[in-house]
């Protein structure tokens, strides 16, 4: 068996690595390094601090570091797991930690104008090199789970300073998200931050504004979410929140969860109308969960009347249309009745039925006939139909007042003699 015979090799030959072969070695210990060493010789001066992060970036690769980077710029060295600062380093001659500055902006007056001016440091260097902007996004996300390691002043701090990012567009609200975490909400941390930023907000930016953030972020129906599970109520919720001056954030949260009841209240109508269940029983679970959810009765009224609307493929044939209709609804009576004990929830569904009928054109000779069958049925009462002939139509007035005039002229005579017949006796 031949063996493979080894290429001789001149002696002295020095052998090439093309440039684009070799891997330089990650060394975050050496970029912070040099990184604290510029802003140690800055000093306190922003300008200064500025200059040296500027000429920098042309010197070491921050595209590869710069998740070091922020660490240094927010809390002064390189975090590790938990939010501590990494010791590896070395002390000077005259006891000074090499593995942290004090140009960050945990070591800043905690005031909004000395915010601020950290904030420039910020938006200059992130126009400066475009590409650590998504960085600093995915930054905002470890760092904001690490504050539980942060002190109480450094919470605040962060807290003012993010909604100063969040403001100026540096990242977007949904990185508040990650504060859901299960430990920083046990441990009340997560609230506490999130109404300091909330307040910071209110007080630098306006409440509009604030409650527009809320929308974006997507938390206005998720501030429940953040108060420890003992403590999760509406009651403690309100309480946490209006003790701060956030009684608009409290509003929005009860429109959002509003919704998201009515939205689970129709689920059930639903699935109560497929498991044909009877009228009583629905009756009650509507009840049940509407007292929960505090949904008023002129709202739970229009949700029955479209869930009614949907459980039935309607007849093409206008001709047709109207005995279907009407022996459709009749049967759902009962339930319409149960919820239809005010004016105003009477209003709302002739409003509703109006409406309908407006934008689903088989239905628009049907009205007149819907609401007789409403009355006759003791869901409507004629004074509710009178209100709404002389103030309260909407969409399509005048075919549907013309479609009403026989009615109401039989209503308003019926009235008339009734009171006639009281003052004779």
């Amino acid at each position: 068996m031949s063996q493979k015979t080894e290429k001789p090799v001149l002696s002295g030959q020095r052998i090439k690595t093309r440039k684009r072969d070799e891997k330089e070695k990650y060394d975050p210990f050496g970029f912070r390094d040099y990184i604290l060493g510029g802003l140690n010789s800055a000093g306190t001066d922003l300008e200064a601090i500025w200059k040296f992060l500027d000429q920098a970036g042309s010197k070491v690769d921050y595209r590869r570091y710069g998740e070091v980077l922020f660490d240094i710029l927010i809390a002064g060295g390189l975090l590790v797991p938990g939010g501590s600062i990494s010791q590896d380093g070395s002390i000077s001659q005259d006891g000074d930690k090499l593995w942290k500055t004090n140009a960050c902006v945990f070591e800043a007056p905690e005031d909004m104008v000395s915010m601020r001016n950290y904030e420039q440091v910020f938006i200059k260097l992130m126009r400066r090199y475009k590409y650590l902007e998504k960085m600093f996004e995915e930054e905002m996300k470890k760092i904001l789970l690490f504050i539980k390691g942060f002190s109480d002043i450094e919470r605040i701090k962060l807290a003012r300073m993010t909604t100063l990012w969040i403001s100026n567009g540096s990242i977007p609200p949904t990185v508040l998200q990650v504060l859901t975490n299960e430990h920083l909400i046990k441990d009340g941390l997560a609230l506490e931050f999130l109404i300091e930023l909330f307040v910071t907000y209110k007080q630098e930016v306006g409440n509009a504004h604030l409650l527009t953030v809320l929308k974006k972020g997507g938390l206005e129906g998720r501030l429940m979410d953040f108060l420890p599970p003992n403590k999760r109520t509406e009651e403690n919720l309100r309480a946490q929140f209006e003790e701060k001056g956030l009684s608009d954030v409290v509003k929005l949260h009860l429109a959002q969860a509003s919704q998201e009841a009515k939205r689970n209240l129709e689920i059930q109508l639903h699935d109560d109308f497929n498991d044909n269940k009877n009228m009583k029983e629905i009756i009650s679970n509507i009840k049940e969960l509407s007292s929960k959810h505090d949904i008023p009765e002129h709202e739970i009224i229009v949700l029955v009347w479209t869930v009614v609307m949907t459980q039935v493929e309607w007849n093409k044939k206008e001709e047709l249309l109207a005995d279907q209709a009407l022996k459709h609804l009749k049967q759902y009576s009962p339930l319409f009745s149960a919820f239809s004990t005010t004016a105003r929830s009477e209003l709302a569904l002739m409003l509703k039925v109006q409406e309908y009928c407006y934008e689903n054109m088989n239905f628009m000779r049907v009205f007149q006939k819907i609401i007789l069958l409403f009355y006759k049925t003791d869901v409507l009462t004629e004074e509710v139909i009178l209100k709404w002939y002389k103030e309260g139509h909407s969409k399509g007035k005048t075919t549907f007042l013309e479609q009403m005039k026989k009615f109401i002229e039989w209503l308003q005579n019926a009235e008339e003699e009734s009171e006639s017949g009281e003052d004779e006796d």
